[in-house]
């Protein structure tokens, strides 16, 4: 495959990489994605040879895709010397590992020399790549994390001891036993997050690959649009259908942003909404994507091996609330567009479902296969793998079809030379699907790889039993304030770590506080990590998938990143609701359970209508500051408390709807 011929989302800054680097690419891509299919549907490996060759592929490609001193000027001399040896010590960090392994095992806790000094390599050349790939922040944490496990009475820097509170000090680890934690261990580099990038994640961001290149992302697209173009915000609210379902699949929110809001910000503002509200409603939207079943990015994988529940448990406990949150962003683009009295998009200006079914249906029988497969328990890895091999075998049919009856040259005969070129059009499409699947997925498994020296640290120095402990004290052990501290972290977090990253990160400080001090279920505590932990993508001052919808729509990040803000409130919001009423997670009488899905409809819409001030006319002062302690009493586990809560909120939103009933009705 010409690297001329790779498609737009494939695409990097390829301006100063000389052919030779593009080929390189593609091949080292396309051979990442090869060697994870084998050993997701043909031969598994053990543990630390899948992990092992995994990051040494991952740490090889990120060196090639990204210069050392950036993609916006040559490598010249210096570059590729600096990149030589490090894309040297990419190969040997993974494959030293499987080369000595029994060896190691041997040997366990009498390390030889070169053991420590390949260590020393593997994380330099993992903190380089999370520089190149991720970003300086999440390297600075690494760096960090490791300087406190060196800091301590018995450590390499003794002196950098003197300078820790007394709460966070600790005895200090040697050089030998940091490498041995990070390196030659399963709680560092090699550990779970990595384990995780290495086969669910990446099976599954391949698989979304594979749809995007065949075409799902304007067939999702398409189809929202048919579903609710012609209602009041029509284009609004097809980003949120649009983006929940290519969010889910593709793991990542401001890809989310880039793919779908492309299509549908422009055509927001063109409806009428403000350039920041477009760009604000396609970062929440999307957002939306990473917590939305059946895929839910990497989240759903880690809870699962985290908590060990069943993966499908985990997606099917994840169904409501994800519709929570989309119904609130939905919910809140309504409001926004009958407060401005918009109208929807023509119908002639719109996709007919029959026809966008008719060109797209192939798309729905992978994800058909992916659910099957889940509910009979068959391994997430193994899923993915024939959810690939599905999305192949449609696209094939689908193709072969078209060529046969459908073409319009079928008054042509089908002759070899048309079938040849189509099979070679085939094979180019499936090259191009894993050649992205492997550059998608190079971030994460880097972020996990960074994750895993964190939580290494974690481990070696007690550090998430004082974190905990911390956290008890200054909350006082009142459970507010703790959720109040956890969501602060995942702010403060966000800002230097991607999502998956800032919640390994948090659910290894603060999980432990939260299920054992504070009683939250254990699944329920991860479900509020990991979801506090998307709001790096929405909440200023660092809004990622805010800033990428400001770039499309053209407006101040900031005063963008405030819309998303607003328009994502859910994602505060139902994770503390929880909290407080767990039934909806852990199930209960058929009853209870229905209540407690009632009312937090009930508190949500109160909620958006009190921030709008309107919902079926405009809302007075009085009422919206009314409706706020209702809302509250809604999310308090107490049923009086909630009953009148819930009373509270309904009979204020009837009295707005009497109101503006009366209004229209002519005297």
């Amino acid at each position: 495959m010409d690297p001329s011929e790779i498609p737009d989302t494939l695409k990097i800054d390829t301006r100063f990489q000389p052919r030779p680097a593009l080929w390189a690419i593609t091949l080292v891509a396309i051979a990442l994605s090869a060697f994870q299919l084998y050993t997701a549907g043909i031969e598994p490996l053990g543990l630390f040879y899948q992990r092992s060759a995994h990051l040494g592929f991952i740490l090889f490609l990120s060196f090639l895709i990204f210069p050392v001193f950036g993609t916006s000027r040559p490598r010249g001399t210096l570059g590729w010397l600096i990149d030589g040896a490090l894309l040297a010590a990419a190969f040997m960090s993974g494959f030293y590992i499987i080369w000595n392994l029994d060896a190691i095992f041997d040997r366990a806790g009498w390390w030889t020399q070169t053991d420590i000094i390949m260590g020393i390599v593997c994380t330099i050349a993992v903190l380089e790549a999370s520089r190149r790939a991720v970003g300086l922040g999440m390297t600075i944490i690494g760096m960090i994390a490791i300087l406190y496990a060196l800091a301590g009475p018995r450590g390499m820097l003794p002196w950098l001891g003197e300078w820790m509170p007394g709460i966070l000090s600790h005895r200090g680890a040697s050089i030998d036993r940091l490498v041995g934690q990070l390196y030659l261990g399963q709680e560092g580099i090699f550990g779970l997050p990595l384990g995780v990038a290495a086969t669910y994640v990446f099976m599954f961001v391949l698989f979304g690959a594979f749809l995007e290149v065949t075409g799902a992302g304007k067939f999702f697209i398409d189809l929202a649009f048919a579903a609710t173009g012609r209602k009041p915000g029509g284009p609004a609210k097809a980003a949120v259908i649009a983006s929940a379902g290519m969010g889910s699949i593709s793991g990542s929110a401001i890809a989310n942003v880039v793919t779908t809001g492309a299509f549908t910000i422009p055509l927001m503002k063109k409806l009428g909404y403000k350039a920041k509200q477009a760009g604000g409603i396609e970062a929440a939207a999307s957002t939306g994507g990473q917590i939305t079943p059946p895929l839910m990015g990497a989240g759903a994988f880690l809870i699962s091996e985290y908590t060990n529940v069943p993966y499908i448990d985990i997606v099917m406990v994840s169904i409501f609330p994800a519709i929570l949150y989309l119904g609130t962003v939905y919910l809140f683009v309504h409001i926004v567009a009958l407060k401005a009295g918009m109208t929807g998009m023509k119908a002639s200006e719109l996709p007919v479902v029959r026809h966008v079914m008719a060109a797209g249906w192939q798309f729905l029988v992978p994800l058909v296969v992916l659910v099957y497969l889940l509910v009979n328990n068959i391994s997430p890895t193994r899923v993915g793998f024939w959810a690939i091999v599905s999305v192949i075998a449609v696209a094939g049919l689908r193709a072969a079809v078209t060529m046969a009856f459908l073409d319009p040259k079928r008054g042509k005969p089908l002759t070899t030379q048309r079938i040849m070129d189509g099979t070679k059009d085939g094979i180019a499409l499936i090259l191009r699907a894993l050649e992205l699947g492997a550059r998608n997925a190079v971030a994460v498994s880097i972020a996990c790889a960074v994750a895993g020296i964190i939580v290494g640290v974690v481990g070696l120095t007690g550090l998430g039993l004082k974190f905990s402990s911390m956290m008890i004290a200054l909350s006082g052990g009142n459970i507010v304030l703790a959720l109040l501290f956890v969501l602060l972290a995942s702010l403060v977090l966000g800002m230097g770590l991607p999502v998956t990253a800032a919640y390994i990160v948090l659910i290894v400080l603060v999980g432990p506080a939260l299920h054992n001090e504070f009683g939250i279920p254990l699944l329920i505590a991860h479900l509020v990590v990991f979801w506090y932990s998307q709001d790096s993508n929405v909440t200023p001052p660092i809004a990622l998938a805010g800033f990428a919808g400001a770039a499309i729509a053209g407006s101040k990040p900031m005063e963008t990143s405030l819309q998303a803000w607003k328009f994502a409130k859910g994602l505060y919001l139902i994770p503390a609701f929880m909290v407080f009423n767990p039934v909806i997670i852990t199930g209960g009488e058929l009853w209870f359970v229905i209540w407690t899905g009632a009312i937090i409809i009930v508190a949500l819409v109160g909620f958006a209508a009190a921030i709008e001030g309107y919902l079926f006319g405009t809302m007075d002062l009085i009422s919206r500051i009314l409706i706020v302690p209702g809302v509250i009493a809604v999310f308090n586990p107490e049923l009086w408390i909630e009953a009148t809560g819930t009373a509270l909120v309904l009979v204020i939103l009837a009295l707005n709807w009497w109101r503006a009933r009366a209004a229209r009705v002519p005297a």
